[in-house]
């Protein structure tokens, strides 16, 4: 390599999450093995330069930047496909989703994605479980969502699903979401617990249910006309650095989903774990969702994901 090759990565989270750790791991990896042959550029946050959290998508599609990460309900009115990982109480484990995202499932969806869009996927994060937080009052049961305004990631799916439990859906990007929150304005929101802290949403909202109603993936994908026209030692490079960085950003979620729980019980909220009655009341209502999705993905798609362990 005569001409150090850029490689600008980047997400929508400050420098401390797992996520923006993970970036920094890869970096750090292609700099050991590459030296001064690769240039390395870190934009952790979009957010801070004035972009919503959903441009990291066309910031990678364009060539703006090399690397990126990005929730897949972003993508599913591109890619249909990946509405499937979108239903709800599809997992039941963390381990589950994994082997799922890791085996068949990822890659046929990766390869559904890169049909349709100029990415090229390596890997996925894990997101992982994601929970419900609101202003209003406890949630043990579907009704004590009625008419509740929530926020939800662009997923149509996600959108019917609420809908299905009672809630106002609202598909917005985050940083509409934060900003209303912060107004008093969205009454409700869900996501894994770290993302509920590092957008200090839980500062607002007084009451957390542990619902695992949904467990989400993020891609990692790169321009794909940038990443295949690097030498093949770097593709290959770049693709171990990815395998390693996705262990270690799963370790890491795992710590900061037990941070952070710490963190909204400190700010004085109330945190509520479903029972099995509970769980079953809002299984019970998404399932003309789950039916119709038999229907929309087919038999083959449900065989990807692993059984229960």
């Amino acid at each position: 390599m005569s001409k150090p090759i850029q490689i600008r990565m980047g997400g929508y989270g400050p420098p401390t999450t797992g996520f923006s750790k993970s970036l920094k791991f890869i970096g750090d990896k292609l700099e050991v093995q590459f030296g001064r042959d690769v240039a390395i550029e870190y934009v952790f946050n979009i957010m801070d330069h004035g972009h919503k959290a959903e441009d990291i998508l066309t910031l990678v599609e364009n060539g703006e930047m090399t690397l990126g990460y990005q929730s897949s309900s972003y993508l599913t009115d591109r890619v249909p496909e990946l509405g499937f990982v979108d239903l709800p109480f599809l997992f039941s484990s963390n381990a589950q989703a994994r082997d799922a995202m890791d085996g068949a499932l990822g890659e046929f969806l990766a390869r559904k994605t890169e049909e349709r869009i100029g990415y090229r996927i390596l890997g996925w994060f894990e997101n992982g479980f994601r929970h419900i937080s609101n202003r209003l009052r406890p949630i043990h049961l579907p009704a004590d969502m009625k008419g509740m305004k929530i926020r939800v990631l662009p997923s149509e799916i996600h959108r019917r699903t609420f809908e299905l439990l009672g809630a106002v859906a609202m598909r917005m990007d985050l940083t509409e979401a934060i900003a209303m929150i912060k107004a008093g304005t969205l009454d409700a929101q869900e996501n894994p617990l770290a993302n509920t802290v590092t957008y200090g949403v839980h500062k607002f909202h007084k009451f957390h249910t542990l619902s695992y109603h949904f467990y989400i993936s993020r891609p990692i994908f790169l321009h794909r006309p940038s990443f295949d026209g690097w030498p093949d030692s770097l593709k290959r490079a770049m693709q171990t650095a990815v395998n390693e960085a996705v262990a270690f950003q799963r370790k890491l979620a795992i710590e900061e989903h037990d941070q952070s729980y710490k963190a909204i019980e400190a700010e004085g909220c109330e945190i509520n774990a479903l029972t099995g009655r509970e769980h079953e009341a809002f299984v019970a209502a998404v399932q003309p969702l789950l039916a119709e999705a038999r229907k929309t993905y087919g038999d083959a798609m449900f065989k990807m994901v692993p059984k229960a362990q």
